[in-house]
């Protein structure tokens, strides 16, 4: 911050707000209060809370907690908001605030106004990069739960196929998988999507559907599930019956592009030159395109982070840094095929998080 310029940043997202203060609630879930950090250039965070969550927040090593008896919609503390950033920033101060790609503001955008208008005087900069910058090198104790909870959810998958039958629609077997989790000590799965048959990857952001599956259908679950607040996303396909040679053939090239990728994720490299890697295999092994813009992303307090495996990014890799890998290819029309896994890179090379999926392709029935 100090040599950025900056006086004081100004938080109001969850994932930032727990990274600084430690505080984790579920009560995020509800949209009607806004809650604020500011974070000074030396000393500690600043709370500017609703008055429900004081003694909450006196659990965690803040000291400096201010609350107004929300929810107001007039004023919901956009007053002792500017008073504290005006404190803190002092005459002629530049606080940041992240405005960048992969940022929002969770307050109203009325409210941001009439905040801006009332610290008149002060500069608002874009902390997106340095926030960035600072998030996607994991401490040890961040990648411990990371590990624990992509090991969880591995173990999940590989138990799915002998809880599963032919003939049982996306819904259920996406239903059996989420039970499983949980039941081995997951917090939560917040994003767990199951599709099948033509266009399913493409199709995997509204499901799972109630769509039975049948002989020959091939089914992608990707899942997001949590511990301590931190996540994993990765996904596997299961064939139900013999699959065609088609998509056995598909499945071994995004194994072999996973693999590729895997390779390619040493510190130095760029996530172009991991992109890279893995499209190179894709091509070899007959890819008529991949349409997603990018194949893996940073992960931790967010199902996805900055930044992406893709074409032309030279974002350089660096130690602490979580990862995912997920090349995808359409292997014939509308027929797709994609594989994604977790890792960290370290000093020495990546490092897998998830059990690594099979080679061949888990048959159902």
């Amino acid at each position: 911050m100090e040599a950025s310029g900056l006086s004081a940043l100004l938080l109001t997202c969850e994932p930032e707000f727990r990274y600084f203060s430690g505080f984790q609630s579920q009560f995020w879930e509800s949209p009607t209060r806004p809650w604020f950090l500011v974070l000074p250039a030396h000393g500690k965070p600043i709370a500017v809370i609703p008055t429900i969550g004081q003694s909450a927040m006196e659990q965690t090593w803040l000291e400096d907690i201010r609350s107004w008896p929300a929810p107001r919609p007039g004023d919901d503390g956009v007053s002792l908001l500017a008073d504290t950033l005006r404190n803190t920033a002092g005459l002629g101060g530049r606080i940041g605030v992240p405005l960048g790609h992969e940022s929002h503001l969770r307050m109203p955008a009325g409210d941001f106004l009439a905040l801006r208008a009332q610290l008149d005087g002060l500069e608002l900069v874009d902390a997106r990069p340095l926030l960035r910058d600072l998030m996607c090198i994991k401490s040890e104790a961040e990648i411990d739960k990371i590990r624990y909870i992509c090991r969880l959810v591995s173990d999940a998958f590989l138990a799915l196929p002998e809880q599963i039958d032919p003939y049982m629609t996306e819904r259920e077997i996406c239903k059996r998988l989420q039970i499983d989790i949980l039941a081995r000590g997951a917090d939560s799965t917040p994003y767990l999507m199951g599709a099948s048959g033509p266009g399913s990857y493409a199709s995997i952001i509204m499901g799972p559907t109630d769509r039975t599956l049948t002989p020959g259908d091939v089914l992608i679950i990707d899942t997001g599930a949590t511990f301590d607040g931190y996540f994993c996303d990765f996904d596997r396909n299961f064939a139900f019956g013999p699959p065609s040679a088609a998509a056995e053939r598909a499945h071994a090239v995004v194994h072999a592009a996973t693999a590729a990728g895997f390779a390619a994720a040493r510190p130095g490299a760029t996530t172009h030159q991991v992109w890279s890697a893995m499209w190179t295999v894709l091509e070899q092994g007959g890819a008529l395109g991949n349409d997603v813009g990018r194949m893996g992303h940073g992960l931790g307090m967010l199902l996805t982070e900055w930044p992406s495996n893709m074409a032309g990014d030279d974002t350089v890799l660096l130690p602490g840094m979580v990862m995912t890998l997920e090349p995808g290819m359409e292997f014939a029309p509308r027929q797709l095929m994609v594989h994604e896994e977790n890792i960290v890179i370290r000093e020495s090379g990546p490092e897998w998080l998830t059990r690594r999926a099979p080679e061949d392709m888990p048959v159902i029935g």
